[in-house]
């Protein structure tokens, strides 16, 4: 299974970067709706939405990653319109009332939790293809570290009750993948911030990328599923390989754009 794992990365890491680093913005987002079409898909699955309600609720999140690609400014008014359609495809596909809120709740968090979150890494892109690869290299370098050091050195555990496997070395060994992989990002791709700020922000994502896996143990385990699906072989599925990136990328969104305002004032 360690093996599989290594080769689809292999096979699939330089593919990724090409296709980040050298073509269109547009070509970026159709990667988004993708993603966003899948894990929303497997989210939907893992809690037995089924049928018209699930697919009708995919359309919706992807329209307001179309949205946040097309007119970002309408960001709010799209994910408003959608929840409004869920509740009133509700109303009318299931008259029975019982049940209602939970009924309406599990496709709104889902709406919420990926294309929104998915979302601010179309604005990332924005400000340049190299903080994507920024994000997910450093991102991936803390899930690494985090996996090698919590397996050899790990004994005290995280957080049990949502990731029996979680180990607070693990967690330390995120913060320093988080730190490694930002240094050398600043070194090969992003070499306009300095290396302090790079550390700095490398921990940041580092620590939040743990809280991303977290939330999505929670969500598994509470759906009594092992993976949310099973499309990339040794890996599971889309959902596992982003859940540390959804969290991860709204923040270095506002660290860019908190950097990009210290910056007119200097």
């Amino acid at each position: 299974m360690h093996f599989k794992r290594l080769i689809v990365a292999a096979v699939l890491l330089p593919v990724l970067y090409l296709y980040i680093m050298y073509l269109p913005q547009k070509y970026f987002f159709l990667l988004m709706a993708a993603v966003g079409l899948l894990a929303l898909s497997e989210f939907y699955s893992m809690y037995t939405i089924e049928g018209f309600f699930k697919y009708a609720c995919i359309i919706f999140g992807i329209s307001v990653l179309g949205i946040s690609y097309a007119a970002g400014g309408y960001l709010l008014d799209g994910i408003v319109i959608a929840v409004m359609a869920i509740i009133v495809m509700r109303l009318l596909l299931r008259r029975d009332p019982v049940s209602a809120l939970s009924d309406i709740s599990l496709p709104v968090v889902g709406l919420l939790y990926i294309p929104v979150l998915l979302s601010f890494q179309i604005r990332i892109r924005n400000m340049g293809p190299e903080w994507i690869v920024f994000l997910y290299a450093t991102v991936w370098a803390s899930d690494s570290m985090a996996y090698y050091i919590g397996k050899g050195m790990g004994k005290r555990k995280l957080y049990r009750e949502v990731s029996p496997n979680k180990t607070v070395a693990g967690a330390a060994g995120s913060l320093m993948g988080g730190a490694a992989g930002a240094l050398l990002l600043k070194v090969l791709v992003v070499q306009q911030i300095h290396a302090s700020t790079a550390l700095a922000v490398g921990i940041i994502l580092g620590s939040i990328s743990i809280i991303g896996d977290l939330v999505e143990s929670m969500f598994k385990r509470d759906a009594g599923v092992k993976d949310s699906g099973g499309i990339i072989p040794g890996h599971g599925g889309i959902l596992d390989k982003i859940d540390g990136s959804l969290f991860a990328g709204p923040v270095l969104y506002w660290i860019l754009i908190m950097m990009n305002k210290a910056s007119d004032h200097l």
